[in-house]
Formats: structure tokens, C-alpha cells, sequence
């Protein structure tokens, strides 16, 4: 088994955090970092956080190569890492990354959110910077294929994003959800500005789909006085996640059309979870399950309504669907687990295959560079 360093956020209930738990589960040595520590003092400042988001990070880099350089230098001979796996890697450019190509450890790039996408505007534009610097970028879509191709990655990955085999798992006996996370259709995710999200729920509301919604920033959107009533909460994590997918009778699943997504997490934790999903329907999602069978598609609010009716008015169609969407679920082989083994499995052929680690430049000629190609 590999010896693999984790670059990434350590938060409970985060999905990162779930990705390590999953590749220890596979029986790996993993050592667990996380560079949003180093930065936190800045990171948990309102201003100051939204600042560096918008600038791509780059103010952060003097403290970020200090950070991994002092990581590197605590590395003993006997934990010497065969993978160091970094973890979405908005906060690491170039130089951090030469850094750990150092250890002789292959590099790993994971990231399931969008980094060339035009939703998060310069959120990644110092990873944009370190890609070719990556030995194995792995990604969620198949535009970020080509894309970080022409940034000058190495080798490029496509996986489907996942649920977690554990944190994921539905109740053994339903009686045992809390009347609280139980529904007839619910949604569950944070309202995002320039999505149609919340236009989504507030027309089912007007075709007299009792919704659900639970999620963060809700109140910011102009339908909240319509949806204020159907709010049942903040954001979810843990078991009561769970609670809320499997004591649904219908789960409906959004897309981020800024983040050009044809599935998401949801699209697998819902089903993993005992839920039954209604989701926008999508090339990724038609493949993944049949459809009217094992999930439901829509492509507007009028078809979306008529299949929460549908399946609110008949118990047996419903729970045959949603049965079927958990085995078929299964059978995909979406958990953390198969996702991360097929990464290192990946990985460690190009270990195999890799040249000596290259010298490493230091700090001030790197930043240079940048700021030469930013001017």
C-alpha cells in the first residue's frame, strides 16, 4: 500500500475530509495537511478572504511556500510519501508544487469543482499557474479534459465525482430518522447568486409541490418571501444529510449551470442514501441510471412537477425506483473508495514511469515569473 501525503481541507463533513477517511479505509499510510490551516488568520477574515478569492490566492503564496517547505523538511527517510495528493489546490502555485515534486513523491491534482469554468472568476488562477507542475490532474468533466491539457497538464484523469461509503450510508431502520428531516419532496444545497435555482423551487411552490428546502443563504434570494415558509433549515451534514435524502419521499437534484455541471455529489448521495432522485436530466445522468426506473428526468419546471406528483401519488412506483436506484448506484462503482483506488492506481503507473525529481528554483525567481506574466 502507498504512502500518501493529503493536501486538503480537513473540515468534518467536507467532502475532502471524506476522501482521506476513504483511502486510509483502502489501507494507505495517510497523512493529513491542511493548507487553509496555514492561512486561516486571513482565510476566517470576511474582507480579507473575499479579497484573496478574488485575486486567485496570489498574496498567499510567500506563506504557502513556507508551509509546504516546512512540511517537506519534517518528512523523515522512513515517511517519505509515494503520493502526495493535493486536494482542490486553490491556495498552491507553482513553486509549492515543485516543492513536493522534490520528496520524489508523484503529485496528484483532484479537483471536482470547475477550475476553468467562469463561475468562481480568479478563485484558481494560481492552480491554473501550477498545472503543469502536476503529474496527474484528475477532474470531474469532460471540458476540463482538453482545457487543463492546454495548460500544459501531463496526464489527465476523468472521474465521476462520489459519495462516501460510511458518512453516506442510509439508516438500517427508517423509523429511526427524526420527524425534522422527514418530507414529501425536498431540496437540499446553498442558494447560489446567477442560478435558477431558487426560480426552480418557487414555481414548483406555485404548482403546490410541497417543498422542502434546507441550505444556507436562502434569505438572499428575491423569491424569499414565497420560499421563507418552505425553508426548514441551515446547512446539513452528517447523518442529519442523511436523514433528509432518505426521509424524503422525492429528492430533487440541481445542477450549477456556472460550473457547467452535469451531475454532482448529490447525484450519487441521494441514491446511495436511500433517497430517490429527480434530477435535471443530462447526458452524465442518462448514463448513470435508467431513466423512469431507477431515477427520474426533467428539463423544465412543468415536467419536474409532474413527476413529483407522480411518485407522491404512487407508493409502489416510487419504491420501486428508489430501490432500484440504490443497487444501480452500487453497481457503478461511485464511492470514495473506488474513485480514490482508481487514483492511486493511476498514480503509482506513473510513479513507475517517472523521471528523478527536477531542481527546485526558489521562491523569488518563481514569483517573478508570475508577476512578469501577469503585467
Amino acid at each position: 500500500m502507498a504512502r500518501i501525503l493529503y493536501l486538503g481541507c480537513s473540515l468534518e463533513g467536507g467532502t475532502s475530509l471524506y476522501r482521506a477517511q476513504a483511502l486510509r479505509r483502502l489501507g494507505h499510510a495517510v497523512t493529513i495537511a491542511d493548507p487553509f490551516h496555514a492561512v486561516d488568520r486571513q482565510l476566517n477574515n470576511r474582507w480579507l478572504n473575499a479579497a484573496h478569492f478574488r485575486t486567485g490566492y496570489r498574496a498567499l503564496q510567500w506563506s504557502m511556500h513556507d508551509w509546504v517547505a516546512h512540511i517537506c523538511a519534517t518528512l523523515g527517510e522512513l515517511d517519505t510519501p509515494d503520493i502526495v495528493w493535493v486536494d482542490s489546490g486553490e491556495l498552491l502555485g507553482p513553486d509549492c508544487i515543485r516543492l513536493l515534486r522534490s520528496t520524489g513523491a508523484t503529485v496528484v491534482l483532484y479537483n471536482h469543482d470547475d477550475p476553468v469554468g467562469p463561475r468562481d472568476g480568479q478563485r484558481f488562477a494560481t492552480l491554473r499557474r501550477a498545472i503543469p507542475e502536476y503529474e496527474l490532474c484528475v477532474v470531474v468533466r469532460d471540458e476540463n479534459v482538453e482545457e487543463l491539457r492546454g495548460l500544459g497538464a501531463s496526464q489527465v484523469m476523468r472521474v465521476d465525482r462520489s459519495y462516501d461509503e460510511v458518512m453516506h450510508a442510509p439508516f438500517d431502520d427508517p423509523a429511526d430518522i427524526a420527524p425534522e428531516f422527514r418530507s414529501e419532496v425536498a431540496f437540499i444545497g446553498t442558494w447560489m447568486r446567477n442560478e435558477s435555482r431558487d426560480r426552480l423551487i418557487a414555481d414548483l411552490i406555485t404548482r403546490g409541490i410541497p417543498v422542502s428546502v434546507w441550505g444556507a443563504r436562502w434569505g438572499m434570494s428575491p423569491f424569499w418571501p414565497m420560499l421563507r415558509p418552505h425553508h426548514r433549515g441551515g446547512n446539513l451534514s452528517g447523518r442529519d444529510y442523511v436523514a433528509a435524502m432518505q426521509g424524503s419521499k422525492v429528492c430533487i437534484g440541481l445542477l450549477s449551470s456556472g460550473n457547467r455541471d452535469l451531475h454532482t455529489t448529490r447525484t450519487m448521495e441521494i441514491p446511495y442514501a436511500g433517497g430517490l432522485l429527480c434530477a435535471q436530466r443530462t447526458r452524465d445522468h442518462q448514463a448513470m441510471f435508467e431513466e423512469g426506473r431507477e431515477a427520474v428526468f426533467w428539463s423544465d419546471a412543468d415536467e419536474c412537477a409532474h413527476w413529483c406528483r407522480t411518485l407522491l401519488d404512487n407508493a409502489t412506483q416510487r419504491e420501486a425506483i428508489r430501490l432500484a436506484g440504490m443497487q444501480r448506484i452500487r453497481a457503478n462503482g461511485a464511492g470514495n473508495q473506488d474513485i480514490c483506488a482508481r487514483v492511486v492506481e493511476a498514480a503509482l503507473q506513473v510513479r513507475s514511469h517517472a523521471a528523478p525529481a527536477r531542481e527546485i528554483r526558489t521562491m523569488a525567481p518563481a514569483l517573478a515569473e508570475v508577476a512578469a506574466a501577469e503585467s
